[in-house]
């Protein structure tokens, strides 16, 4: 990397060297489709300049300059442009082909990353934002590392064969040509500097409108009964006038630049041209030899201005990769294998003390402060034991269940799961122990077996309908399709209550020993929230914990767990 280059990413939030590597290691895997790619391109260099030299022979040959058959000449043009035609489809298929497979493992590795990284019970960006820099930033790397490098490579070698062919027929015209290159590149640095930023400029109003245009369709039902439509439209309007004036501040700059730069190469066209003909008029070079000229002129300066756009194209992939690596700033989960534990298990808080405000453990003593939302917490949820937590509206029930998942740590005290042999400290592999249902509606767009699979990849039809049966929801028989019964987003076609009982029998599926529900059973009628109950606890060696409102609830229930809001609780 270069000084200028250097300067040019001043300010940025990570060091060009974190940068570098995090590229390197994308390129790792894309090592393949850029090896064929810079393969096909100094091919495409080496039939681009034969061209030029049959084009030139086989006008000499007409002339009667140089000897040999003007029909020979002619074929080897026609096989040197079918050699290019097969050059070019290859570079299709490759780019379409792998290119779309490239795009998709890095999708799928970000994607994988985020999944795996600490939860931390709030989320910095908006889901837009992400899935913005998932589409738009990852093709953005993925065909820099694929199409642009490998490129840049066979724009190399052209420019240095047509530079050494030129050289070879005038010395002084190859050096005139080359000379006025850097002089008019050096007169647009300043919009290359002015890229980086303008670039992050319109990268994130990209990401507002996506964000927008993401929330108003997800929430239209609830801007319809606030007849806001008008309002959100403006939003929009506001968020994409933004995107606009960021385009057109960039759009200036380009156009600017290129106009400085163009305006340079033809005037080194003019010359080369010039320079021909005064030679063509004296005697001293042919007319093949001028349009062979004039050829390698256009091939010298074609891939100088490819050139002078690669510093751009720089910024504009630091800028992409940065916004990914930004993605994945949240520390791993803890990982290795899943630590079964011993049906029935149970799990254990001793003096834990929790605070949104502070998550490190460095920080503890101010974690008593206003966002505080348990306080010295300790409960013995018993192995086979039923427990309802109750508790007022953001006294920290929900916290508590993610608590349990290990989705957060405590900044004091300590939580363990155990059964009747062993003890362990909670953590992100005994999650396979437990089960959750949260409250709301949780069903994913597909078929109904596909949202039940999520519970138990190899389940049969005849324990889906059992767990269906177990969670009061044999309507599922009774529609259409049964089974394979398509869901919108959300479980859209099912009622609230429904897709409730559908999420519930994807947790039986699971079958763990311990079976956490928060309000899960918020949208039945009392029979079948107490039919369900009965059946949920008829299973034996199961732990179940109940977040709830319903008093119903409660009279099924061995224990239990009351969270004030002065974060006191007691059983």
């Amino acid at each position: 990397m270069t000084r200028r280059t250097a300067s040019l990413l001043k300010g940025q939030k990570y060091s060009v060297r974190d940068i570098l590597k995090w590229l390197w290691r994308a390129w790792r895997g894309n090592r393949l489709q850029a090896g064929l790619n810079a393969a096909i391109g100094l091919l495409s260099v080496v039939v681009s300049l034969a061209q030029v030299w049959a084009v030139q022979h086989a006008i000499e040959v007409a002339e009667g300059v140089a000897q040999g058959s003007l029909y020979v000449a002619v074929g080897i043009m026609a096989v040197l442009i079918l050699a290019d035609f097969a050059l070019h489809i290859s570079s299709i298929w490759i780019k379409n082909i792998l290119g779309i497979r490239a795009q998709n493992r890095m999708q799928q590795h970000m994607l994988d990353r985020i999944l795996r990284s600490q939860w931390q019970g709030k989320e910095s960006r908006h889901s837009g934002d992400v899935l913005n820099r998932l589409e738009f930033d990852v093709n953005n790397v993925v065909n820099f590392l694929t199409e642009v490098i490998p490129s840049t490579l066979s724009v190399a070698a052209l420019f240095i064969g047509a530079f050494c062919y030129l050289f070879s027929m005038d010395r002084v015209l190859a050096l005139i040509t080359v000379a006025i290159i850097p002089v008019f590149i050096g007169l647009s640095k300043i919009y290359v500097g002015r890229m980086r930023h303008l670039t992050r400029q319109v990268r994130t109003s990209d990401s507002k409108v996506q964000s927008v245009l993401q929330e108003t369709i997800q929430n239209r039902m609830l801007i319809k009964t606030l007849e806001s439509d008008d309002h959100m439209v403006d939003r929009l309007e506001a968020t994409q006038s933004e995107l606009r004036q960021n385009v057109v501040k960039r759009t200036a700059f380009s156009v600017v630049s290129n106009l400085i730069v163009n305006f340079g190469f033809a005037l080194g066209y003019l010359v080369a041209f010039l320079w021909a003909a005064l030679r063509m008029s004296k005697g001293t070079l042919s007319f093949g030899g001028m349009t062979a000229f004039l050829q390698l002129v256009n091939k010298i300066q074609s891939p100088a201005r490819s050139l002078t756009k690669l510093v751009p194209q720089f910024v504009s992939v630091f800028t992409a990769a940065e916004r990914l690596m930004e993605l994945e700033e949240n520390p791993l989960e803890e990982q290795g294998d899943s630590i079964y534990m011993k049906s029935p298990c149970g799990i254990r808080f001793t003096d834990v003390t929790f605070s949104y405000a502070e998550q490190d453990a460095d920080k503890t003593d101010q974690a008593a402060g206003d966002s505080l939302v348990l306080n010295n917490l300790s409960f013995d949820f018993r192995p086979g034991t039923c427990t309802a937590v109750l508790g007022e509206t953001g006294a920290g029930k929900t916290t508590l269940v993610r608590l349990i998942l290990a989705l957060m740590s405590p900044q004091q005290g300590k939580i363990e799961v155990y059964d009747d042999r062993h003890v362990q400290p909670v953590s992100p592999r005994l999650r396979c122990n437990l089960v959750y249902v949260p409250q709301g509606n949780t069903l994913l767009s597909g078929t109904i077996r596909e949202n039940l699979r999520l519970g138990c990849l190899d389940a049969t039809d005849e324990d889906m309908r059992e767990a269906l049966h177990d969670a009061c929801a044999d309507f599922v028989d009774e529609l259409p399709k049964g089974l394979d019964t398509v869901c919108s987003e959300k479980g859209g076609g099912l009622s609230e209550g429904q897709a409730q009982r559908i999420a519930i029998a994807r947790a039986l599926l699971r079958n763990r020993p311990v079976m956490l529900f928060d309000e899960a059973t918020s949208a039945l009628d009392p029979d079948t929230e107490r039919q369900l109950l009965q059946n949920v606890l008829g299973r034996k060696g199961k732990t179940v914990i109940f977040i709830t409102h319903r008093p119903a609830v409660v009279d099924y229930c061995d224990q239990v767990l009351e969270i004030t809001s002065a974060a006191k609780s007691e059983n």
